[in-house]
């Protein structure tokens, strides 16, 4: 959720995980809206942002937006992915696969 900083992941209408998120700052977006996970990679690199590490990478969109590991103070301050902590990000990718459904709201 964009408004509260906030990911919920779920599995057959069961919540299973929470925590907060850094999504896009001023003058970038993290698009909203139904998505499913085109790739995954445990370990990537932005070929956009200076070779930043993107560990537990997973795309949603076909011009690179993901939700991935990283820096994640509490507000909006990336480039349009969505941060969240290394260890839930790491959760997510075992709970998903290609093809997963992600909804972006707020």
């Amino acid at each position: 959720d964009r408004l509260t900083q906030m990911a919920y992941i779920y599995r057959a209408d069961k919540l299973v995980g929470a925590a907060s998120i850094s999504t896009a700052r001023q003058g970038h977006i993290t698009p909203l809206g139904q998505w499913t996970i085109l790739e995954k990679r445990p370990f990537y690199r932005s070929k956009k942002y200076d070779n930043a590490p993107m560990p537990w990478m997973e795309r949603f969109d076909e011009y690179g937006t993901a939700f991935h590991g990283g820096a994640n103070p509490g507000y909006p301050a990336s480039h349009g992915c969505i941060r969240m902590p290394v260890k839930f990000a790491e959760k997510v990718y075992t709970l998903t696969k290609v093809g997963t459904k992600v909804v972006i709201e707020g």
